[in-house]
């Protein structure tokens, strides 16, 4: 059995194939939105997280360079980017971060290379692109926990333990979908003390509810303090009552107990603006008011000091579709992903394309700019903070707001060179 983005990779060279010249922005929409909405993502900022790995995800330097000018058009400050998945190895790791510091080395001007906040904050400022690395596997080490403090040193900025299937760390989403009990192993319990020890975040998302939750304890009791998050998932609450959700549901996604655990742990819930992954809805293009549903479901239910924003953006989705399509018996999923691709839920929203219309239906729901400055940025800047540098909030001598007035009259000072 493969997971969807394991899969893909795993068969790079038939997707190559397939893929041809398609762009990301042949396939997602661009929605109409206020010129003060689209100023307001300008000003703000805001980090995204995508997952577009070379060779499915973007296959051309020119899919890549126009995909992020695109974003630093609109004003997306930068995006934690996926560099491995699945089972990649430590050499995988390392050639998919070849490809991308390659192609960034193209443009070097362009690109901010995330090790803490401030660094966010002056892409910002200067217009570049933050860079945040993650990787969505614990199998680049190896076996060697000595390796995660050099996954620190090169800017891995979260891990997430198990993806989907099981691994020595413990039972995925997909897994335990299918009836693995096998939560969270003790192997992966000394990677978590290794990534606490070293200021790398634990990203819950794409993990079953049983290592999920063994995880939370592990951490409430032995690293009390220290915030856990899910960067990148859907509540199933949101779809559990629409007339087409599947019996199941998307295994991806969330209880709103697993959300609530994140929140209270000081941690972030990020919803992704995926189109797939909405159990009985999977809209051909998913639209403003969709994605604000998932963040006022989220708000509602955590709060909105403990909420973000995700894509999981591949760029493209075509050759992952005609993998699937052709391949249906590597996914033990009861046939969701295929049902979801059939319906044409085949896409994202690209953050440069919909989220001033997304900002545009927030207002009209009530956020305030204080709000959606926290929910675009701000809360995950909290986190990183305080992972990354060891700074509790209640630590940090600077006002959120203050700051931000700083950051803008530098950023102004900046652009009226």
């Amino acid at each position: 059995m493969k997971t969807l983005l394991e899969a893909t990779i795993l068969t790079g060279t038939i997707l190559l194939c397939c893929c041809g010249s398609l762009f990301a922005g042949e396939e997602s929409k661009t929605w109409p939105a206020t010129e003060k909405a689209k100023k307001f993502v300008k000003d703000t900022i805001v980090i995204d997280m995508f997952a577009s790995p070379h060779g499915t995800g973007w296959t051309e330097d020119a899919h890549f360079h126009n995909y992020l000018n695109r974003a630093r058009g609109a004003g997306i400050t930068g995006s934690e980017m996926t560099l491995a998945a699945g089972s990649y190895n430590f050499q995988q790791f390392l050639n998919e971060h070849y490809q991308f510091r390659r192609v960034m080395a193209q443009t070097p001007d362009k690109y901010v290379f995330v090790r803490s906040v401030r660094d966010i904050e002056y892409a910002h400022i200067t217009g570049k692109t933050a860079v945040i690395w993650n990787s969505q596997t614990a199998t680049i080490i190896d076996g060697d926990l000595k390796k995660i403090a050099l996954l620190k040193e090169m800017g891995i900025a979260s891990i997430i333990l198990s993806y989907n299937d099981l691994f020595r760390t413990g039972s995925g989403s997909l897994a335990e979908y299918n009836g693995n009990t096998t939560g969270v192993t003790a192997w992966g319990l000394s990677i978590i003390d290794e990534m606490v020890k070293y200021g790398i975040i634990v990203d819950l998302s794409h993990m079953g509810p049983i290592t999920t939750h063994g995880i939370m304890d592990y951490m409430d009791k032995k690293h009390p303090g220290v915030p856990y998050v899910f960067t990148h998932s859907l509540p199933a609450g949101l779809y559990k009552d629409t007339p087409k959700a599947t019996k199941k549901g998307c295994y991806r996604n969330i209880s709103d107990r697993e959300a609530l655990r994140a929140a209270k742990s000081g941690g972030y819930v990020s919803p992704t603006f995926t189109e797939w992954m909405m159990d009985g809805v999977w809209p051909d293009d998913i639209t403003p008011d969709q994605c604000a549903d998932m963040i006022d479901y989220y708000v509602q239910l955590v709060g909105v000091d403990h909420v973000g924003i995700a894509t999981d953006d591949m760029f493209t989705t075509k050759p992952t579709m005609n993998f699937v399509n052709a391949n249906p018996n590597l996914y033990n999923d009861g046939g969701y992903m295929l049902k979801a691709f059939k319906e044409g839920a085949d896409g994202c929203g690209e953050l440069a394309k919909i989220l001033a219309a997304v900002t545009d239906e927030l207002w009209e729901r009530g956020y305030s700019n204080e709000d959606l400055q926290k929910i675009y940025g701000g809360n995950k800047m909290r986190v990183y903070r305080e992972v990354w540098e060891g700074i509790a909030p209640e630590d940090d001598p600077t006002d959120p707001k203050q700051r931000r007035e700083i950051i803008n009259q530098l950023r102004q000072k900046w652009q009226s060179r």
